[in-house]
């Protein structure tokens, strides 16, 4: 597999096979494409009572959904679900992952937990599992550029139509 660069993304965004909506040119780097936190966010909810990891465990039992109408503050130690702002579909032959952006990084956030991995021919928007590592509360806003999705061409071609492969919110 290799990493994309800008002007293969612009190939394939070119050509019609990759698509992000929205979608402003400015968010082409050198090896990646900038995406933006939505307005949708999912709490984890904080009873006590312990979250059991089974296969059948579903993070909505867990969570409860807010709207960003102004700042969230993510204290410290503290995991919440953003979702982009964009729709990605990517082709049977390109797979990414979403990176943080090193800005947001070095302040703490964190943006994603382990699910980094954007499968082949998705159709969707990506689920940011942020977290503060940090020891100083972070204001998150809607609308920022916080993280990046970095394309690969893969060895073969596939298709994922698993549980979150059209997914449009949290």
């Amino acid at each position: 597999m290799a990493v994309l660069t800008r002007d293969a993304i612009q190939a394939e965004l070119d050509s019609g096979r990759l698509r992000i909506d929205p979608f402003e040119p400015d968010q082409v780097g050198p090896a990646s494409i900038d995406l933006t936190l939505g307005n949708d966010i999912r709490v984890i909810e904080s009873d006590g009572v312990p979250i059991a990891i089974a296969e059948d465990s579903d993070y909505r039992d867990h969570t409860r959904p807010l709207v960003m109408n102004g700042p969230f503050l993510l204290e410290p130690g503290v995991t919440v679900h953003g979702i982009t702002r964009e729709h990605i579909t990517l082709p049977d032959d390109l797979c990414g992952f979403l990176e943080g952006r090193s800005r947001y990084a070095r302040l703490g956030l964190m943006i994603h937990v382990t699910s980094a991995f954007v499968q082949p021919g998705v159709s969707n928007r990506q689920v940011l599992e942020m977290s503060n590592v940090s020891g100083h509360t972070l204001e998150i806003h809607a609308g920022v550029r916080l993280c990046q999705l970095v394309l690969m061409r893969t060895e073969g071609r596939a298709r994922y139509r698993g549980r979150f492969w059209d997914q449009e919110e949290l």
